[in-house]
């Protein structure tokens, strides 16, 4: 992986030696030069580099202000290259990884680099790991849907699958599965069991009934702009017209027309 440098400083000999420096490694490449610190804030900010090698004194905007314009959390990692060990103080409340004393030496250049490589792909791993972890997170509330429902059924509780709920219609505050050919009550309300099952495989048809996908065999036109949905038991369940945009979405196709 590439580090992408950028330097700032105001003495064109200083520059050209860490210019120097950085070309003669093959994991650097330098995205740019600044003489000032004006200059350097935008670089900073257009081209988010992973290293800078900045310059305390300057000219109108030292070092410690070009820091302060970017904004630590914005600031890259940090090399502050001076003439003078008095800023070593500073150089590390500016949250610098190194300090570089004029004029710098390779082997001195190089401990810097390694330093600073190795804290980079520390970054890089944290990134990475936060990633992972973002993304299974994603996939943990996609897959939050109820997959068990809990029935009380002669003093246990047994859990009825998910999948395996033909349709369940309102009873007042409780919802009635009907599973096959039986049928188990629950103290959850329509709205509720709507938001907690897949949407992907449970369609609320009517306020009174939520049916499965799965076991739908077609849907048949009805009168005014109705629906009737046809499970696989045979069953008919009237559909809102409210409703069919939903079906579409879940591609249950509509057909255009109804019975006069």
């Amino acid at each position: 992986m590439k580090i992408r440098a950028l330097i700032i400083d105001d003495e064109p000999l200083a520059r050209r030696g860490l210019l120097r420096f950085l070309k003669n490694d093959p994991e650097a490449e330098v995205v740019g030069e600044c003489a000032d610190g004006g200059a350097a804030v935008g670089v900073i900010l257009s081209k988010k580099p992973d290293l800078v090698f900045l310059d305390v004194q300057m000219p109108e905007m030292d070092g410690f202000e070009v820091v302060r314009r970017v904004g630590p959390g914005k600031m890259p990692l940090t090399i502050l290259v001076t003439a003078y060990d008095r800023y070593a103080v500073r150089a590390f409340e500016a949250n610098a990884i190194d300090y570089l004393l004029k004029p710098v030496g390779q082997e001195r250049f190089a401990k810097a680099l390694a330093r600073a490589k190795e804290r980079i792909a520390e970054r890089s791993r944290h990134d990475t790991a936060r990633r992972i972890i973002s993304t299974l997170a994603q996939l943990e509330r996609q897959n939050a849907y109820l997959e068990h429902l809990p029935v009380s059924k002669n003093g246990r509780i047994l859990l009825v699958k998910a999948k395996e709920i033909d349709w369940i219609e309102a009873n007042g505050n409780y919802a009635r599965l009907h599973v096959g050919a039986g049928t188990h009550e629950i103290r959850e309300t329509l709205s509720t069991l709507e938001q907690e099952l897949n949407p992907r495989e449970f369609l609320r048809i009517h306020r009174s009934t939520i049916v499965n996908v799965n076991f739908v065999k077609e849907i048949q036109p009805w009168f005014h702009g109705y629906h009737l949905v046809l499970l696989q038991n045979g069953l008919k369940l009237r559909m809102s017209r409210y409703q069919n945009k939903s079906a579409e979405r879940l591609g249950l196709g509509l057909p255009n027309h109804s019975p006069r």
